[in-house]
């Protein structure tokens, strides 16, 4: 190659490269993100908090298929350890496909630890498919719950 061709060979690499996407490579990692929380104060026993999320699961194996079975997990910043909640399959068991979406969580029976009339937390939450693999995780701004 000559030093002569090399701009019309950098042009040409140029124009081929324009207009086209890359392909989507499906992650078959959940992606979760925080959308909206319903309310950054809530009563005890009275109130319910819900919790908008984002997600995203390149191959489509989010949600149990086994209504028993639990893959979300909420934990409460005052507790050791978390709860866990069921989501139902976000695609049909065998389709192997990238889904994305939002769904609620609805928290209800909040209640304060102390003896205080109010009491801050936060919930961190991450979601695992199918296939045993854990989103990362997100978390909520400071909910106070009162008495």
């Amino acid at each position: 190659m000559n030093l002569r061709d090399l701009p019309a060979l950098l042009l040409l690499a140029g124009l081929a490269s324009c207009g086209k996407e890359a392909p989507y490579v499906p992650n078959p990692v959940p992606f979760l993100s925080l959308d909206s929380v319903s309310s950054t104060s809530v009563i005890q026993f009275k109130d319910s908090l819900r919790i908008y999320l984002k997600f995203d699961d390149g191959d489509g194996d989010l949600g149990a298929l086994n209504p028993d079975s639990n893959s979300l997990s909420v934990q409460d910043a005052r507790f050791n350890r978390p709860d866990y909640y069921f989501v139902p399959p976000q695609a049909p068991a065998t389709a192997k496909v990238r889904v994305k979406g939002r769904f609620v969580l609805r928290m209800k029976n909040l209640f304060l630890l102390g003896s205080g009339n109010a009491e801050p937390t936060s919930f961190t939450l991450r979601i695992k498919d199918r296939s045993g693999n854990w989103s990362n995780t997100v978390s909520t701004p400071l909910i106070t719950i009162k008495r």
